[in-house]
């Protein structure tokens, strides 16, 4: 538990969760659309667990 913790809180987790998070709330209030929100949550997570899977 503690390392998944220490694991959550790297840069990369906190950037990727915030980045995330941000887009999220554009693609609610209709800043982006819905194509747009889907390209870039695409990226985001497809980097964060492409670095995830070289760590281990």
């Amino acid at each position: 538990m503690k390392d998944c913790l220490k694991r959550l809180l790297c840069v990369k987790s906190i950037v990727t969760i915030l980045l995330a998070s941000v887009f999220s709330v554009l693609a609610l209030r209709g800043s982006i659309a819905a194509e747009q929100y889907l390209t870039i949550f695409t990226m985001i997570i497809s980097f964060y667990f492409g670095t995830q899977h070289e760590r281990m």
